[in-house]
């Protein structure tokens, strides 16, 4: 990218190649992000306290979608967003909605994988959210256990399947940490007492059952992030061909707080979610991205292509990322 271009209404101006720099200050208070906040707790209180006044069906997809999006703040908090205090941003991060990943945890691997200015993009030995098996692995593994990775490969089996390898995979690594690491050990006693909390409000005060909570809501929820996540990171030679822009459409862009223009994000992570959209209009004639990392038609195009096919090799090709 060469060139330099200006975004007024979002008072950016950016030059030059990426990263992009920001020219205009971000507002150290972030009304739309503390909005969504606002909108998101609130929602949330009321769905769970009205749960039985709703159709089943209705209070489930509403609750998936929340805690889907609770999940796009806290990708906000973790990058300094919205307001200069980072305790009150991990504060209004930290509430464990879906129960299953300490808040530390994630902001610890999400910074990890954002490390190094994507070098190690899509390494499973280098990147915490990589999907890839180390290469030469899977020969190695049970028919059955080979099935599922391969399955978990494609779009369907991510959505059905990609929670469990998600949530299992997490905790058998935190589990090995624990032993050793006093901090990790007192890191999952704080998150036990706020899940506590979480289930004291769903189901000790609104009475919704544990098995209808993880079920209709948690999981769920999981699956749409890894929808959103299936597409965005693809192993490849160079580094900046590795992340991807879906241009999608006002709900899920809504849904996704614009994570799914991630490789404008990558290239700056500092950017607010509501600056997104104006950066990415301004360099789109001149951003190279990888083969097919361009998805004009939405997540509507991902599934079409890759509801049974998945958008590569289940392990990962090998390459040396360093040298890129």
């Amino acid at each position: 990218m060469s060139g330099t271009y200006a975004v007024e209404a979002a008072g950016i101006i950016i030059r030059g190649t990426a990263p992009l720099p920001v020219g205009a200050p971000v507002p150290r208070w972030e009304l739309p992000t503390l909005g969504v906040a606002l909108t998101l707790y609130g929602g949330f209180a009321l769905l769970t306290w009205f749960w039985y006044a709703l159709p089943l069906w209705l209070s489930a997809s509403v609750g998936a979608l929340l805690l889907a999006w609770h999940s796009s703040l806290q990708h906000e908090t973790i990058h300094h967003h919205p307001t200069p205090l980072k305790r009150l941003n991990a504060l209004l991060g930290a509430p464990p909605l879906a129960l299953w990943l300490p808040y530390a945890i994630y902001r610890r691997t999400h910074l990890a994988h954002h490390a190094h200015g994507g070098a190690a993009l899509t390494d499973p030995d280098g990147d915490p959210e990589s999907h890839y098996l180390p290469a030469g692995t899977l020969a190695g593994r049970g028919a059955i256990r080979r099935r599922l990775r391969q399955w978990n490969a494609t779009l369907a089996g991510r959505l059905m399947i990609g929670p469990l390898f998600l949530v299992v995979g997490c905790w058998r690594m935190e589990l090995q940490r624990l032993p050793a690491d006093r901090r990790s050990r007192w890191l999952w006693i704080r998150h036990g007492l706020s899940v506590a909390l979480v289930l004291g409000w769903v189901g000790g005060v609104c009475r919704i059952p544990l098995s209808e909570y993880l079920c209709l809501m948690v999981y769920p929820s999981i699956s749409l992030g890894l929808l959103r996540s299936f597409a965005e990171h693809r192993a490849h030679p160079i580094s900046g061909h590795r992340t991807a822009v879906v241009e999608a459409g006002m709900f899920w862009s809504g849904l996704f707080l614009n994570n799914n223009l991630h490789a404008v994000h990558h290239r700056q992570p500092g950017l607010p979610w509501y600056r997104l959209p104006a950066v990415w209009r301004a360099i789109e004639a001149e951003i190279e991205l990888g083969p097919e990392m361009r998805i004009r038609g939405g997540y509507a195009e991902i599934f079409r292509k890759h509801l049974f096919s998945g958008t590569g090799s289940v392990e990962h090709p090998g390459f040396d990322p360093a040298a890129a």
